[in-house]
């Protein structure tokens, strides 16, 4: 990342009815991650998020995760191939997520997020979480319905403040793993 913040970096999130077409631009983005990452993947490329869950609003933003073997291999030997792909890598220290190596992809104008990679370190329980966590949107429409009415709550509340948005969220999705855990 250039010293010059990019504008995508303060983005305010936009919540926004469920577009399929994020459905079909995340499958071609997997493929594409998971040949990329081949050497490094250990389970693979996943669609997490809102956008991974029909009919679920969202911000119009991907989300993906990919599980790797070694994060500081990853972005040392397949750094220049994602930014060749358009992936714009955010340092921890200013992730602030020691967990995970952060990818953030912007539209061709370079003003808007369209998705995020999600590099996590293999057998770290956030892999498992994130992947719970969409499957109990996907299989129970009432707690997808609280979560976007939730997301919308907290989207007009925290609109200049992107990582107070995604804080906020974090008691739901605990409450949430907890009861639809297994």
């Amino acid at each position: 990342m250039s010293e010059v913040t990019p504008p995508w970096a303060y983005e305010t999130p936009d919540i926004r009815p469920h577009d399929p077409r994020l459905l079909l631009a995340a499958g071609t983005e997997c493929g594409r991650l998971a040949e990329l990452l081949a050497p490094w993947l250990a389970d693979g490329v996943e669609h997490v998020g809102s956008t991974a869950v029909p009919g679920l609003a969202a911000k119009p933003v991907i989300d993906l995760m990919a599980s790797v073997r070694d994060l500081s291999a990853v972005v040392a030997q397949a750094g220049d191939g994602l930014a060749a792909d358009g992936w714009c890598y955010v340092p921890p220290e200013l992730d602030q997520r020691p967990w995970r190596r952060f990818f953030v992809k912007p539209d061709e104008s370079g003003q808007h997020r369209v998705a995020h990679l999600h590099l996590i370190q293999a057998g770290h329980p956030r892999w498992a979480e994130q992947l719970a966590f969409r499957d109990a949107l996907r299989r129970d429409g009432q707690l997808a319905r609280e979560y976007a009415d939730l997301k919308r709550l907290l989207a007009a509340r925290h609109a200049g403040d992107r990582e107070a948005y995604s804080a906020a969220k974090a008691a739901f999705v605990a409450n949430a793993l907890a009861g639809h855990a297994g």
